[in-house]
């Protein structure tokens, strides 16, 4: 089917969101933006959306596919994180509505996009990730354990749909200034952000297919350059590279082989 290609972003009312919309769409894309508003910037077609309830999820994907055709990009954005405090300290609604919202959102999100990215041989998967995924927090268990989970997803997404030219990434944004950033104690009186041209610049290198050999792998706006990720996705890399592995203490370790 002719036609520019399809975007669908979740998130896509504000922030890190509104910045991948609006900078699709001057890439030509046609994009579809999910949020619970259902509000999006001039020229993407909004819809409202709970990305944690499955049938509306279910309903959301088949109205975008029926419409367009089809979908040739998903990027995972929708997130929360929680008030920074100790686990035991944490309230447990707000805890766990982390956890639904950063990984049960994006599951569904792949798992109804998915097949319709086979039938049309292949896509591409984007998941807002974060350095916090590869590392603990004594004030952000759910933010950190969410963003771990993620990928795993990513990295189980781009093992099982290699033959079927389904490819995943995590991409971490690095701290770009929003209403959640602005939020965080972590982050009070930073005057240091992310410029949000890093970010997409990044995930239109990925759309475009211009990083593939990253599938399954880490990716960060603002630190990583552009021109060293295209050589080294030609290259390819190696085993557990810009993936999360456990770090034995030597070859002696019994859980090194």
């Amino acid at each position: 089917m002719g036609g520019a290609r399809v975007a669908l972003v979740t998130g896509a009312s504000r922030g890190i969101g509104d910045h991948l919309v609006r900078a699709l769409l001057e890439a030509g894309w046609a994009v579809v933006g999910l949020s619970r508003s259902g509000q999006v910037a001039d020229g993407a077609e909004g819809m409202p959306c709970d990305v944690t309830d499955a049938a509306a999820v279910e309903r959301a994907v088949a109205d975008v596919v029926g419409s367009h055709g089809r979908i040739d990009l998903l990027v995972n954005n929708a997130g929360l994180i929680e008030t920074e405090r100790p686990l035991w300290e944490a309230d447990v609604e707000e805890w766990w509505q982390v956890m639904v919202t950063n990984v049960r959102g994006p599951f569904l999100l792949t798992r109804a996009v998915v097949p319709h990215m086979i039938a049309a041989g292949g896509g591409r998967i984007i998941n807002l990730n974060s350095g916090s995924g590869t590392r603990e927090s004594d004030v952000l268990t759910a933010y950190h354990a969410s963003k771990s989970a993620l990928a795993r997803l990513t990295g189980g997404v781009a093992l099982a749909g290699a033959e079927h030219g389904v490819r995943a990434f995590d991409m971490a944004p690095g701290v770009v200034e929003s209403d959640m950033t602005r939020s965080m104690e972590l982050h009070r009186g930073r005057t240091e952000w992310t410029d949000p041209q890093d970010v997409t610049e990044l995930a239109l290198a990925i759309a475009g297919g211009e990083l593939d050999g990253f599938t399954g792998r880490f990716l960060r706006a603002g630190t990583d350059d552009l021109d060293e990720l295209r050589e080294r996705s030609r290259a390819g890399l190696g085993e557990g590279e810009r993936m999360l592995r456990l770090r034995p203490w030597g070859d002696d370790d019994p859980v090194a082989g």
